[in-house]
């Protein structure tokens, strides 16, 4: 029967060598994930339809379009809303296919705790692991 060390020890070279396999296919292929990942745009449209936006990989606007029908009922604060919403939106969704494109590496949980600058998410993640809980 094993010891609790040993099973430990035995958790912690799993997670070692699943270490280094990821590793080794980020090498691999991690600069093509990336770049693939820097080229994404996503355009959203308003729910009314007429604000359109396009946000790049970082939710950063890109584009905004504004249909001029928009003037037959003016309001400024619906609009600035619309704007806010349909950037939120894109962003969302720009989020949701970088984790895709780094999901054969990187499970979906762990990029999102990344991606959302969640410190205490990917350390809990982390101890987790290297704990032997995999």
């Amino acid at each position: 029967m094993e010891s609790d060390a040993e099973t430990h020890a035995a958790g912690l070279r799993a997670y070692t060598e699943q270490l280094r396999t990821t590793f080794m296919q980020l090498q691999d292929e991690g600069a093509e994930l990336h770049a693939k990942a820097r080229n994404i745009q996503v355009t959203e449209k308003s729910r009314d339809g007429l604000v359109s936006v396009t946000v790049g990989s970082r939710g950063e606007l890109i584009r905004l379009d504004i249909d001029p029908r928009i003037y037959r009922r003016p309001d400024a604060r619906g609009l600035a809303d619309a704007i806010t919403e349909t950037v939120h939106r894109a962003a969302a969704r720009v989020q949701e296919q970088i984790i895709e494109v780094f999901e054969p590496l990187i499970p979906a949980d762990q990029m999102k705790a990344h991606l959302d600058g969640d410190l205490e998410t990917v350390m809990t993640q982390l101890a987790d692991q290297m704990g032997g809980r995999l």
